[in-house]
C-alpha cells in the first residue's frame, strides 16, 4: 500500500525528469513545455535511472511522455511498465507517496495504467487504425494540472486510446472526481464535422486522475498544443489571441510548475 501524503513543499524552479527510451520519442516537446512553463526540465533514460534510483529523490514532477516503447509489440506501455515494475516499483512507490506530481501522456498514459498507477486500461480504438486528428474535452477532476480550466481543445495521435473501465469502479471514480476530462462537441468537432469520442472510450473519457489529482494521465497531447498557430482554428481566432502567443497546452504545465510556488 503506497503512503499518501498531504505535505506542502514550495520551490521556485520544480525539477521534472521527463523518461526516456525504449521507443518513447516525446522527450524533446515535452521538455520544451515544462521549461516554457518555468520548470527545469531533465530526459532521463530509464537505465540511468535503474542504475542510480536514488535520483528520483531530487525530483518533484515525473512525465512519461509519449513514443511507442517497445514498439506496442507486446500490447501499448506493457513492456516499459514491466521494466519499470520489476525494477523501480519501491523507489517509484516513494516518488508517488511524496507531494509530487506525475503525467503520462498517450503512450505514458498507456503506461501508467499497466503499471496500476492509473484505473482501467487503454485498448485499440473502435475503428482499428490509427488516429491523427483534434479533439475538444470538457474538464470534470479536480486537479492541479487542471486548475482553473473548464474546456481545452488539443491533438490526439494513438491506435490504442480507448479506455475500457467498468461500470462499478467508474461510480468510484466519478465520486472522486477521478474522471479528469471528455470528449465533447465543440469549436473543432464542429468545424470538422468530427464526432467528438475519436475511439470509442467508455463514457467518453480521455484522461483519469489518481493520488488526490496528483497524478495525471491522458490521451491527447498537451505538448503539441504550445502555441497559438498550433491550433487548427488559429486563423479565424488570430483577432482574439491578445498578447500571447502560447496555446491551450500550455497552461497543464504552467498549472505543475505553479504548484509548487503556491
Amino acid at each position: 500500500m503506497i503512503k499518501k501524503t498531504n505535505k506542502k513543499i514550495k520551490i521556485k524552479k520544480p525539477k521534472v525528469i521527463i523518461l526516456s527510451g525504449y521507443g518513447l520519442n516525446c522527450e524533446e516537446e515535452t521538455k520544451f513545455a515544462f521549461e516554457r512553463a518555468g520548470g527545469i526540465a531533465e530526459i532521463v533514460h530509464i537505465n540511468d535511472i535503474i542504475a542510480k534510483p536514488k535520483m528520483l529523490e531530487e525530483y518533484h514532477i515525473m512525465a512519461f511522455p509519449g513514443g511507442f516503447s517497445y514498439g506496442d509489440d507486446t500490447g501499448s506501455g506493457k513492456a516499459y511498465a514491466n521494466k519499470m515494475r520489476n525494477h523501480l516499483k519501491k523507489e517509484l512507490d516513494e516518488f508517488l507517496s511524496r507531494d509530487t506530481l506525475a503525467i503520462g501522456i498517450c503512450n505514458g498514459f498507456q503506461i501508467m495504467t499497466n503499471l496500476g498507477i492509473l484505473p482501467g486500461a487503454l485498448f485499440y480504438n473502435k475503428n482499428g487504425r490509427y488516429l491523427d486528428r483534434w479533439v475538444d474535452l470538457k474538464i470534470t477532476g479536480k486537479s492541479p494540472w487542471l486548475s482553473g480550466i473548464s474546456k481545452i481543445s488539443l491533438p490526439i495521435a494513438h491506435g490504442e486510446g480507448r479506455y475500457i473501465i467498468d461500470k462499478t469502479e467508474y461510480k468510484k471514480m466519478t465520486k472522486k472526481n477521478e474522471v479528469a476530462f471528455t470528449y465533447m462537441e465543440g469549436e473543432i468537432c464542429k468545424y470538422q464535422n468530427l464526432e467528438k469520442n475519436p475511439n470509442g472510450a467508455d463514457y467518453d473519457i480521455a484522461g483519469v486522475l489518481s493520488f488526490n489529482g496528483r497524478v495525471l494521465g491522458m490521451m491527447p497531447h498537451p505538448e503539441r498544443a504550445m502555441f497559438f498557430h498550433h491550433s487548427p482554428l488559429w486563423q479565424s481566432k488570430k483577432d482574439k489571441r491578445g498578447k500571447t502567443d502560447d496555446g491551450e497546452g500550455i497552461i497543464l504545465f504552467k498549472n505543475a510548475v505553479n504548484y509548487f510556488k503556491k
